[in-house]
């Protein structure tokens, strides 16, 4: 047999691993909101308090920043912690888009602050967020500073016309596996002030 025919089914193989691993990952945690009203493509929710793990990013430009920022917090989970201890993945992953832009993966539900080892990394620190209603507007494929501009311009521009206030910083957040590469999650979101 050739070589590029080995290497051609090799790089099946991994393909189909890939895809079958996609698949598998599909039920990781999620915060558990609730959808209070949907205005045309926006999503009204409201989120439990979370314990999020944050490093904070030098600008809020997610091509050349989402990257460091999704590294230092994973060394964090993958055992970059005091006790050396793993702490599963969960969905989504948060970039705060404003002049304070961070990186942020939520704890799993089952932790409590007490419950979680000190982060090894300094960089990482460990926050409490309290319950929270936020707008978020969804859109597939892969994300981009540009992208994530688009669909926030639209976000506000449909807050705006349901006279909503908001607070806070932009938020992306996304759902996927780098691999992964249908049925893609994205969402950029932000807090509400209040919903009647």
């Amino acid at each position: 047999m050739k070589l590029w025919a080995i290497i051609a089914i090799v790089a099946s193989v991994i393909l189909i691993g890939f895809i079958f691993y996609s698949f598998k990952v599909k039920d990781i945690e999620m915060p558990k909101y609730r959808v209070i009203k949907q205005l045309g493509e926006v999503e009204i929710r409201e989120y439990p308090s979370l314990i999020l793990a944050k490093t904070s990013l030098k600008k809020s430009d997610y091509d050349q920043e989402g990257s460091n920022g999704f590294r230092t917090v994973a060394g964090y989970i993958f055992g970059g912690n005091q006790s050396q201890q793993k702490i599963a993945m969960t969905a989504p992953v948060i970039m705060s888009m404003g002049d304070s832009a961070s990186m942020s993966f939520v704890m799993p539900s089952e932790y409590n602050m007490q419950d979680l080892p000190t982060p090894s990394n300094n960089q990482v620190k460990l926050i409490q967020e309290s319950p929270k209603i936020l707008a978020a507007i969804r859109f597939g494929g892969y994300s981009s500073t540009e992208k994530i501009k688009k669909y926030a311009e639209q976000l506000y521009a449909e807050l705006k016309k349901n006279n909503l206030e908001t607070r806070g910083e932009l938020l992306y957040m996304g759902y996927n596996a780098p691999w992964d590469v249908t049925n893609r999650r994205n969402e950029v979101a932000i807090e509400l002030v209040k919903v009647e």
